[in-house]
């Protein structure tokens, strides 16, 4: 089946490189290049068009001119830059990109029968087509059917929350990929296997260290380490995805150089000035700063009476002649609240911040928002900063890393959540103002959006420790270059180009990953509420964990009934920062979606759903139908044993069976909390415990 060790095969996650059975076309042996050929990127699409090819036959395409003159056509594979491309093959594919707005595009052409171009006005959409043209390969999908593909987000980044001392926060899946023991220390080629992951996903920058910003990395912009920030930028680079860093607001203080990191302060703008020039010259192509900021007790410009848009401008002032941006994050909050104070809402916090701004920020700026106003639970609404800001350039924010989903312990396909979001509608500008038009600038006619999500991976062989979490990382970059894909598609994708085309496996991975999501909720938080998890940690169920917080997230469960009021007529307002008619839907209880009520209303438990059950019979029956479900899906997979190569099979076998007993623990712990509060029995007359 394969030459490659099976204790490996989780290594190379969907690049699979087994000897396809069902053959290779007589073009996809044979290849040209046109473009510079020193240039690095289009090096790493030959290279990655021919190690594709040679995994799946065992030869290498044989290199050819890409225009035979006048011998007969032989079919081949072209790739590479439209102004490179032969006279007949640049006119074709100029047609074909005439409509698309990114340069990153491209387009795949027919080319000398059963052959194919890929041809982009870049060498990153050269890499891009190339990669999608693997997929083909090994889906079995005819190379030379015309398309052409524009990715929806100017920036699809991965934000990941690694520490100099090498651990991750809210990583699950071991040690940073990128450093050791407080230095910038990194396996090359492992590094290099993962660029590659990412841009065959089109993922085009990357955030190497934590929002919080801890003493070394502060120092990450000096010359002490902006050496060892180069080496792992030489990695990425021919892959096409630019460097980040996320940087200490105070950095000019803490670092020793000024006694004021005040953004109004000309000293502290030549001192940014000063060190975006540093960076720059180890790194010419450095994407930017990430900012948190003001942000769960990081420092910002609200020490020095200043707001956002001052601290943000003078960053990017300071970047703007290298063309580097800034990515302010939205998530400000006051950390510090009083949980009697009913009034007091942590949701309404980015709007009430931000929206006064709008307008104020530069070009080279942009208002990262997480996809819901708290902190991704598993079900919230879609923060009404999509909308809100409406002269501003924004990112949307996805975790990717199941920090409240699981913590890759449970398999959790988040696509479908993601899905959800991209498609609400803001009526922001009446129907069809959809988040994703939002994020990629295009609602509002922004110069620049993006999508960024927290990410996933770490050193474990498998990336993400649990091998079924990899369809998470690599949905979010299917999504973050086309949001209209389906998550059920993706999912069919990843399966097939993850495990093969044995179609009993196929399906079952399909409807484990589908099932995944909804179970999780239902054994988890009902209808909205969040934030019944363990401080701190965030692992296992504790109903009260932050009941009585300085964090803002409550639930305000009694015995006769839970939930929070955030209605204008009688709550906290939050519903009026959106738009009509979503206004409306939230704000009363007849039409507020019933997967949501919680998060908007204080109702009884005997309170009678859409779906005609009573809040407290819901959250008995989901959370029995929770577990049954993680059983469901342990008997799908253990059926494909033999089917799978061992090593994997009993891998996730194993976090299975320990989701299992995950699920058992919430359920009762949960069934048990709302018992005692209401003493209302399980109308089926399940056990729950007293």
């Amino acid at each position: 089946m394969t030459n490659i060790p099976e204790a490996d095969l989780d290594d190379r996650a969907w690049l699979q490189e087994s000897t396809l059975t069902h053959g290779v076309p007589e073009a996809a042996r044979r290849m040209a290049l046109c473009g510079p050929a020193d240039d690095p990127v289009l090096r790493t699409a030959a290279a990655e068009w021919a190690r594709a090819v040679r995994a799946a036959c065992g030869e290498s395409p044989e290199p050819l001119a890409a225009d035979p003159g006048g011998a007969p056509s032989t079919p081949r594979v072209v790739m590479g830059l439209l102004s490179a491309m032969p006279r007949g093959l640049r006119e074709d594919a100029q047609t074909a990109l005439a409509s698309a707005l990114s340069d990153e595009a491209y387009a795949i052409l027919p080319v000398d029968g059963q052959g194919a171009a890929v041809v982009s006005r870049t060498p990153a959409g050269v890499l891009y087509g190339v990669f999608h043209l693997i997929r083909r390969l090994r889906l079995c999908e005819p190379l030379h059917e015309p398309c052409v593909s524009s990715p929806k987000n100017a920036w699809r980044m991965l934000d990941h929350w690694d520490n100099a001392d090498g651990t991750i926060e809210r990583g699950y899946a071991g040690k940073s990929l990128f450093f050791r023991g407080g230095q910038i220390d990194f396996d090359e080629a492992r590094v290099r296997d993962y660029a590659r992951l990412l841009a065959s996903i089109g993922v085009n920058a990357i955030v190497i260290n934590n929002v919080n910003v801890h003493e070394t990395e502060t120092r990450f912009l000096t010359e002490a380490h902006l050496p060892g920030v180069a080496r792992l930028a030489d990695v990425f680079r021919p892959y096409g995805i630019r460097l980040f860093l996320s940087i200490n607001f105070a950095s000019p203080v803490d670092l020793g150089d000024l006694p004021t990191a005040d953004p109004l302060d000309p000293r502290a703008e030549d001192w940014w000035r000063a060190a975006a020039d540093r960076i720059y010259e180890h790194i010419p192509d450095f994407g930017g700063f990430l900012v948190k900021a003001d942000s769960e007790f990081r420092p910002g410009p609200f020490t020095y009476g200043r707001d956002h848009a001052d601290g943000a401008n003078m960053l990017a002032r300071a970047l703007a002649p290298h063309g580097g941006v800034v990515i302010w994050r939205a998530f400000v909050y006051n950390c510090l609240m009083d949980w009697r104070d009913r009034r007091a809402d942590r949701a309404r916090a980015a709007y009430d911040h931000f929206v006064p701004l709008d307008g104020r920020f530069l070009d080279n700026v942009l208002i990262q928002i997480k996809n819901g106003p708290m902190d991704f639970q598993v079900r919230e609404p879609v923060s009404p900063l999509f909308g809100g800001l409406s002269d501003t350039n924004v990112m949307l924010e996805f975790q990717i890393t199941q920090e409240y989903t699981g913590q890759q312990r449970h398999v959790c396909y988040l696509a479908p959540m993601w899905k959800e979001v991209l498609d609400f509608d803001t009526h922001a500008r009446g129907p069809g103002s959809t988040v994703a038009e939002i994020a990629s600038g295009k609602l509002f006619g922004r110069p620049q959006g993006g999508v960024a999500g927290v990410a996933n991976a770490g050193d474990d062989v498998n990336w993400t420790g649990h091998s079924l979490a990899q369809a998470n990382l690599y949905a979010f970059g299917r999504l973050a270059w086309d949001p209209s894909l389906d998550s059920a598609e993706i999912a069919h994708e990843w399966a097939r180009l993850t495990y093969g085309d044995d179609p009993d496996v196929v399906r079952a991975v399909m409807g484990i990953l589908m099932a995944s999501w909804p179970a999780y909720e239902a054994y988890t938080a009902p209808l909205g509420v969040g934030w019944m998890v363990n401080p701190g940690h965030h692992d296992g169920p504790n109903p009260e964990g932050y009941e009585y917080s300085k964090w803002g997230t409550y639930h305000y469960a009694d015995w006769q009934g839970v939930g929070v009021d955030r209605t204008m007529a009688t709550g906290t307002g939050y519903t009026g920062q959106y738009h009509e008619p979503v206004r409306s839907l939230f704000e009363h209880l007849e039409t507020c979606p019933d997967e949501l009520l919680l998060f908007f209303h204080h109702v009884p438990y005997t309170h009678v759903l859409h779906s005609g059950k009573t809040v407290i019979q819901h959250i008995y029956d989901a959370h029995f139908d929770g577990v049954e479900a993680v059983a469901w899906m342990i008997e799908a997979w253990r059926r494909l044993q033999g089917r799978i190569d061992p090593v994997r099979h009993e891998r996730i076998l194993a976090r299975l069976e320990d989701q299992m007993q995950r699920a058992i623990e919430w359920r009762d712990v949960i069934n048990t909390y709302f018992y005692r509060k209401c003493g209302i029995p399980d109308a089926r007359g399940r056990y729950i415990y007293p």
